[in-house]
């Protein structure tokens, strides 16, 4: 693959990419699976354009935002058609219109009102919505996600929309020293996604979103199909 000039500028995100890529293969492997199962989300918040144009060149294909503004400025020129941007961070109800217009997949869906706005919006543009439902399995009160035992009502309600396309769960795990410790949050969203998969035989909720840059490995030996990877990949 022939690199543009910003990738072969950097050598060190070249290096670090191809580190990501063999830590996910590697855990990939570890747990019966193949590397080409695992979707890397490179989490590009704190990098301006040119670098995630360097990481497209590099053959990266998922990008993940946290704020509907700033990535509708960092992308008012479009991605390749070949990649897609995804919504990680909180969304508010107001921003909908953007947020469907503007992402192939929002990961961030944990509420009622939200899941209304999306549904009108999915309508209103006459455009289907990938989306996940955020599951705060650690019960962090800073952190955004539905409790547990909300998750079967808000998969109904997801089920019940023509607009809104669930294709799994997401979670954040607690930032922790040593990633073992956070084994535990990535099983239970597993057995969760599990039980929806139950109840809900007709939705396909092949994405289980879990894991980033301190605990990714982990992620993947407990059933991660996509890794949200920022730090590990743009340093910082």
């Amino acid at each position: 693959m022939q690199e543009s000039k910003n990738a072969l500028a950097d050598p060190g995100l070249i290096s670090r990419v191809q580190q990501v890529r063999e830590q996910v293969a590697m855990a990939a492997l570890a747990s019966g699976r193949s590397p080409h199962d695992i979707t890397i989300v490179a989490v590009t918040k704190t990098v301006d354009r040119d670098v995630v144009d360097a990481a497209v060149d590099l053959g990266l294909r998922h990008f993940g935002e946290n704020r509907v503004q700033d990535a509708g400025r960092k992308f008012a020129t479009p991605l390749p058609e070949s990649c897609s941007l995804h919504l990680i961070g909180q969304l508010q109800s107001n921003k909908a219109k953007v947020a469907v217009a503007l992402f192939a997949v929002i990961e961030s869906v944990d509420r009622v009102s939200l899941i209304d706005a999306l549904h009108k919006e999915g309508e209103r543009q006459g455009k289907a919505v990938s989306v996940l439902l955020q599951v705060n399995v650690a019960r962090e009160a800073q952190k955004a996600g539905c409790a547990i035992d909300q998750a079967p009502g808000l998969m109904r309600q997801l089920a019940d929309s023509p607009w809104l396309s669930p294709r799994g769960l997401m979670t954040m795990a607690p930032l922790v020293a040593n990633a073992e410790a956070v084994r535990p949050i990535f099983t239970r969203l597993r057995e969760l996604r599990d039980d929806l998969q139950r109840d809900y035989p007709s939705l396909q909720l092949d994405t289980l979103s879990m894991g980033m840059s301190n605990d990714f490995n982990v992620a993947i030996e407990e059933g991660a199909t996509s890794v949200r990877i920022g730090r590990a990949i743009f340093g910082g």
